[in-house]
Parts: C-alpha cells; structure tokens; sequence
C-alpha cells in the first residue's frame, strides 16, 4: 500500500468512458449504498438544509456537479417536497452514461434535469444557481486544475458552494477495505473506492485551495466518516441576502 503524504494520479475504472452500461449502473448503486449505510449524503442533505432555512421564502436552484446517476437530487428533492421548500435542480456530469441513468431513475422527479458537460468548459451564466453541490467528485479532478474547479463553482452560486469530499488517511483506506468486503458487491467500486481515498484531501490542501478564491470565505468541517465538508460563501453574501 502506498503512502498517503501526497494525492495518488492513479484513475478510477468507473472514469473510463467506454464502461459498459450495466456495469456503471452497479458501480453506482454500491457507490450509494456506501454513502447510505456511511452517512455520506446526510452530510450534505443536513448543509442543504440549513441554507434553505435562512432562506424559506425563495424558490432555489440547486446545481450538482459530478451527479452521477443522480442519487443526492433525489434525496434533496425529497427534502424540500417533505419541507415545502420551492426548487429547482440541475445535475451536471461528464459522462452520458451516468447521465442517462440518472434520467431513467429520476422520471417521478420532474423539478430535476440533467445534462452532459464540464464545469471547467461551461458558462457560469448559463448555469447559474443558488447552492452548488460537489459530492465525492472533487477528488477526481487533478491537484493543479482543483483551484480553477472550485472558483468556477463559486462564480455559480448565489448563496453557497458545497463541496462533500473524502479525507486522505490511512485509517480510512483500511476501515473501507473491511467496508468493502461486506458491503460493496462489484470488484470496480471496491478497487475504486479504494483509489478515491488515496486521491481524497488533507484539511491544509483545502485550506490552500480555498484561499485561491478572492472574495470568498470558507470554512472546512471533519464528519463520518472520513469526510470533510467545505462551504463557500461569497463575503457579502449575508449582506445581500
């Protein structure tokens, strides 16, 4: 097992393109059963959450970028049916695969859409929003492009940027490794959540990333497991609320 100073480069098997369908659709449906039976999503249902209570009179539009097969806008929009909070939400990925899954299995969800395309390659405007959502894709991006990442992200969102990533440890690696074995049925998402871990993030890396972003506070939470929450806010967004 290789050390944990530096993020690994190594890929994921579920970022190649050509990944057959039905392959994908299991990988994704281990990949949510880790965050259910870990508490993943609440992480970010509960951050949600808060900024829709300093904000119940609003109709929100909440973008998740890197959606997957759509598993966190189902659960948000879930959320503010169960609250009567008015929203809209947009899931963005790169892959069309993941993209045609997430539609398939959002047909009873109408407030939600989808799209095929990258962030990094997008116009703000055209995908603007008031929360923008990152949950466990942050760490497929590569250290360099990572600052670019998340002020693209910023310059999205109205209220908050939410980013709900992995913490880069060794205990982590050997705590979902016993996980996997148990839990997680296809060989690609135990290897890949396996790699994702030595791709995840250190506190003082976010901390540097953050602080590329002018005009931006941040602030940076641990939670289970092995998680970090990162919150961006525009400076005078309190003001203006």
């Amino acid at each position: 097992m290789s050390g944990f100073k530096e993020r690994t480069t190594e890929p994921e098997i579920m970022d190649d393109a050509d990944l057959h369908h039905e392959l994908l659709n299991a990988v994704l449906r281990d990949v949510s059963v880790a965050n259910r039976l870990l508490g993943g999503n609440r992480i970010t249902e509960n951050a949600v959450a808060q900024i829709l209570k300093e904000h119940p009179a609003q109709t929100h539009r909440i973008l998740d970028v890197g959606c997957g097969e759509g598993a966190m806008l189902r659960k948000l929009a879930q959320l503010c049916r169960r609250q009567g909070y008015k929203a809209e939400f947009l899931g963005l990925d790169l892959s069309e695969s993941s993209i045609s899954l997430a539609r398939e299995h959002s047909k009873a969800y109408p407030e939600i859409k989808y799209v095929t395309g990258d962030l990094l390659e997008a116009n703000p405007q055209q995908i603007q929003c008031d929360i923008a959502l990152c949950t466990l894709t942050l760490h497929h991006i590569p250290t360099a492009k990572v600052p670019a990442f998340l002020e693209q992200m910023a310059k999205t969102a109205r209220l908050a940027v939410l980013v709900n990533d992995l913490q880069r440890s060794r205990l982590a690696y050997c705590l979902f490794k016993a996980f996997s074995v148990i839990f997680i049925k296809t060989k690609v998402a135990r290897h890949d959540g396996l790699v994702s871990i030595k791709k995840g993030f250190r506190r003082k890396e976010l901390v540097q990333f953050s602080n590329q972003i002018p005009g931006y506070e941040y602030m940076i939470s641990w939670k289970w497991a092995f998680r970090y929450l990162l919150t961006l806010r525009a400076i005078n967004t309190k003001s203006n609320a």
